[in-house]
């Protein structure tokens, strides 16, 4: 590898021009082919079983998710303005062509079923807008008694009413989005204009996913470019370190663009995490170098860069490699936007390594030593760090067991704290809570039964089970059981909605038939009469034509996972008793495959953490040819995971597909320190013979890099707090917390272990 080295450097013009030339190629292709993936069902692995039945059961039931439109008006829905409005948008929006005039609900579209004297009728509640009171107070009559209406598309208190668009998950794109929002603010005046729903929070989320991103981009690049000057103290050597990140970024997106995956919420942190993780090869390089060019002020360009690859491409290499493991561990998950993140961030942080041992020694035989020779200043500022670095090693040894104490109970806080972590499905709460987003959901949520669905799906053995009464009386009553039992259950509908309905219209609209009939003949003499006089397409939304399964959608206010659970805990416990009547129960809808998603990602964090830390602690044995190395430089790694993972329970930080990530970033980075320092620890211990010199050398190389390198990942990954999606700033601030647990767990407890081990001084 040296001389691999040595001999391309005779040529540090071409490097230069070649990495160039190339980074220019792959910037084009990341021009031409980057696209935001808006699909939140394509960032879950539609072969899984759930995935698969659930889509299956959505061909059945024709099960969308909806476009949610609010209009309010504090004097009443019912007035001419606001029937017309609602009339004139409905309209609207049964020409676009991503929309089919069938799937859009209104008051105006509704039906409204009503016994006549020759039996059932199934009418619209108005089809020209009233304008005398007398017809405005019929309408009202009619939509508060009809239960399948009142509550559901007219708020109870009578200032609100929706329209509600379903649309199939392939025709959303960003144009279509911006055009829906256009057109509901066409109708704003004086009512007001709400837009919610799952697809507006995937638009909303793509819409501001990129645009943070070319926010933050800039802002971390500033703060690397101040961090990295104030640590390195040279124009040169900070130039040529963020050339390293930059390019290695624009590879890693180039390189996602060339081979079309598209790029997910999470994949835009990834230019923040190769800024942040690509600097610290050149931290260590150029602290080497410095510290040569002290011992050696005579030493010619030529001379000290050889000398920084002969002495550190090994480190250099080594923790590249590590912190790729701990990225290519994710690959383990299956949830697509974490294995993409960990496949493109290893493959970045191979070519930040890649870069650092030939872009930075090319760039200093051009450019010339970055750093100024000798300055009593620098002499005096050397001996003040080298006193400290001293001090500071033989305080840890000589308080050793207050270090073993503190880490003791450190690691059994954390292990409490792990025992708090949930998992999070919620796409609304990455939003800020005083989001338009969040509050228009929450207005929506507190006038209706809730913009988030969960659907059961109730399969019978035979045809016509669900004509029987006692069945229909059973799903009648777990319906209703979660939306009584449960605050966050707004609302529920079934097939058993309609009878009811039908049973009470068929009886002069007497409040004492709204039950499910106690006669099968007659519930299907219902269902006949109304097929014959509606429209049996909405019919076939709770309920297939043979009768055998059914579809009951239970509406919450809430979209994260206590909220699904609490609701599928309830209805569980109806699962047996369906079974006495041959029904089996499953679940289906973009709820329940976003409860599935946040399983995957804990079972893929699980899996990630154990394989990473098991290859790193094989790698960092093959490397130093020594099973207890590997063991004790895993250490800080576990450590730091613990305590990150401890930090999310005890502040009730829930597991999310972006704080998913902190397992594999602290073992990542993390491994970086540990890497350094026994390495130089190696040298040292062969080269002095003496344990005390060894460890205050090592702090002293070793320990001053690994400083200035926690300081500017640091610094770069706070940057996230500027976010302006929470977890993004959550994330920031974790792996700020693991970088700085790292770098402490390495420089005491990891250096206590590999002090007291004596490992590098058995034969001495």
């Amino acid at each position: 590898m040296e001389k691999i080295l040595e001999r391309a450097l005779r040529y540090p013009w071409l490097i230069l021009a070649s990495i160039l030339v190339i980074s220019a190629a792959f910037f084009m292709v990341m021009r031409e082919n980057t696209r935001m993936e808006t699909d939140l069902d394509k960032y879950m692995p539609q072969e899984h079983p759930a995935f698969v039945y659930s889509n299956q059961a959505e061909e059945w039931f024709d099960i969308k998710d909806g476009i949610i439109i609010a209009l309010e008006n504090n004097e009443g829905v019912y007035n001419y303005t606001t029937l017309k409005k609602v009339k004139a948008l409905t309209k609207e929006l049964q020409k676009m062509k991503e929309i089919n005039k069938n799937d859009v609900t209104s008051l105006y579209t509704a039906d409204n079923i009503v016994g006549t004297e020759d039996g059932m009728d199934v009418k619209a509640f108005y089809k020209r807008v009233p304008k005398d009171s007398a017809k405005l107070a019929e309408l009202r009559e009619k939509v508060r008694s009809n239960e399948m209406v009142f509550g559901r598309l007219v708020s109870t208190d009578e200032t609100v009413t929706v329209i509600i668009a379903r649309i199939g998950d392939d025709v959303f794109s960003q144009e279509f989005y911006h055009h829906i929002l256009d057109v509901a603010k066409k109708y704003e005046g004086p009512e007001k204009v709400y837009v919610a729903g799952r697809p507006i929070v995937e638009g909303t989320m793509a819409y501001l996913g990129p645009k943070d991103m070319k926010r933050m981009v800039p802002i971390v690049i500033l703060v690397i470019i101040i961090v990295l000057y104030l640590v390195l103290r040279s124009v040169k050597s900070t130039f040529l370190t963020l050339m390293v990140v930059l390019f290695s970024t624009v590879w890693a997106f180039g390189l996602m663009a060339a081979v079309n995956i598209p790029i997910y919420a999470v994949s835009t942190m990834i230019p923040v995490m190769l800024i942040a993780i690509g600097v610290a090869d050149g931290i260590h390089l150029f602290s080497h170098l410095y510290l040569y060019l002290r011992e050696n002020p005579l030493a010619t360009k030529q001379e000290a860069v050889m000398d920084m690859l002969r002495e550190m491409w090994k480190p250099v290499v080594m923790t590249s490699v590590t912190t790729a493991v701990g990225f290519i561990s994710l690959l383990t998950s299956q949830v697509y936007p974490i294995k993409y993140f960990g496949i493109f961030t290893a493959f970045g942080v191979m070519m930040a390594m890649v870069f650092s041992l030939l872009l930075i020694p090319a760039g200093v035989l051009v450019l010339g030593l970055p750093h100024p020779r000798k300055k009593s200043s620098d002499e005096d500022e050397n001996e003040k760090t080298d006193h400290l670095a001293y001090r500071f090693a033989e305080g840890v040894l000589k308080h050793k067991n207050l270090v073993y104490a503190l880490t003791g109970l450190i690691i059994v806080l954390s292990v409490w704290g792990m025992s708090k972590v949930w998992i999070n499905s919620s796409f609304l709460e990455k939003f800020e809570k005083d989001s338009d987003i969040v509050l228009t959901d929450q207005f929506i949520n507190e006038h209706f039964g809730g913009t988030s669905t969960l659907n059961v799906v109730l399969e019978g053995k035979d045809a016509d089970s669900f004509k029987n009464p006692k069945v229909l009386r059973l799903m009648v009553k777990m319906q209703d059981a979660t939306v009584e039992t449960l605050p966050v259950v707004g609302n529920g509908f079934s097939l058993g909605d309609y009878l009811k309905r039908m049973n009470k219209v068929m009886h002069a609209d007497s409040a004492e038939y709204n039950t499910i009939p106690d006669n099968q003949e007659l519930i299907a003499q219902y269902l006949l009469l109304y097929e014959m006089s509606g429209d049996p397409e909405n019919l076939w939304q709770v309920v297939t034509e043979d009768y055998r399964k059914a579809n009951v959608t239970i509406q919450l206010k809430s979209d994260n996972s206590k909220a699904l659970n609490s609701a599928i805990d309830i209805i569980e416990k109806y699962r047996d008793d369906f079974r006495k009547y041959g029904v089996e129960l499953n679940y289906a809808g973009s709820g329940y495959k976003a409860l599935v998603f946040t399983d995957l990602i804990l079972e893929g964090q699980i899996t990630s953490l154990i394989m990473s830390l098991f290859i790193v602690i094989i790698l960092l044995a093959m490397m130093f040819k020594k099973l207890s190395v590997g063991l004790i430089g895993s250490v800080p790694i576990l450590i730091t995971a613990f305590i990150g993972f401890g930090v999310m329970g005890l502040l009730n930080i829930p597991l999310s597909t972006t704080t998913a990530l902190i397992s594999s970033i602290a073992i990542g980075i993390g491994i970086d320190y540990a890497v350094h320092f026994i390495e130089r620890y190696k040298i040292y211990a062969a080269q002095t013979g003496d344990k005390l010199q060894t460890i205050r050398l090592t702090m002293h190389h070793s320990g001053r890099a690994i400083i200035f390198n926690a300081i500017v990942v640091i610094a770069g990954f706070l940057v996230l707090l500027a976010s302006v999606f929470p977890p993004n700033r959550v994330l920031g601030a974790l792996v700020s917390l693991n970088m700085f647990t790292s770098f402490l767990g390495t420089v005491t407890i990891m250096f206590l272990l590999l002090y007291a081990s004596n490992v590098y001084f058995k034969k001495k």
